[in-house]
């Protein structure tokens, strides 16, 4: 049995810490470690913030996040409706070219174990991050 909790969040900057917050208390209640937990609210709050900052536009424009609990993993997906982009642009950051900026996704993929993005142009984006319960 899989226990999902959904939210829809306001696309405004302030919700994310709101966010962060949520997904922080259910992955310490099911049973990660601090440090899992803190990688799990790094890579949530860059996924939201892309998405506040890339996808939606608009006070009234709205995003989901959704995350489910397994007995092994947690999986949190932030969706949003707008935006999007080519997924075939994407370029892994460079370690002699760091500019400031750009380097949300790259910081997902390196904290969490499993990271899925679709996104199509101006349909919308789905940033799918799974985090395994270790030991």
């Amino acid at each position: 049995m899989t226990d999902t909790l959904r939210l829809l969040v306001p696309g405004k900057p302030e919700y994310v810490r709101t966010v962060r917050l949520a997904v922080s208390s259910l992955a310490g209640n099911a049973g990660f470690d601090i440090e899992a937990v803190e990688d799990i609210m790094v890579a949530v709050s860059e996924a939201c913030s892309n998405i506040v900052c890339h996808g939606i536009k608009g006070s009234d424009s709205a995003y989901e996040v959704s995350c489910e609990m397994l007995a092994d993993r947690i999986i949190i997906s932030v969706v949003d409706q707008a935006g999007g982009y080519d997924t075939g642009k994407y370029k892994e950051p460079q370690a002699g070219a760091l500019r400031e900026g750009g380097l949300g996704i790259f910081i997902i993929k390196a904290l969490m174990d499993e990271v899925n993005i679709l996104s199509e142009v101006g349909r919308g984006t789905q940033i799918q991050m799974t985090k395994y319960v270790s030991g």
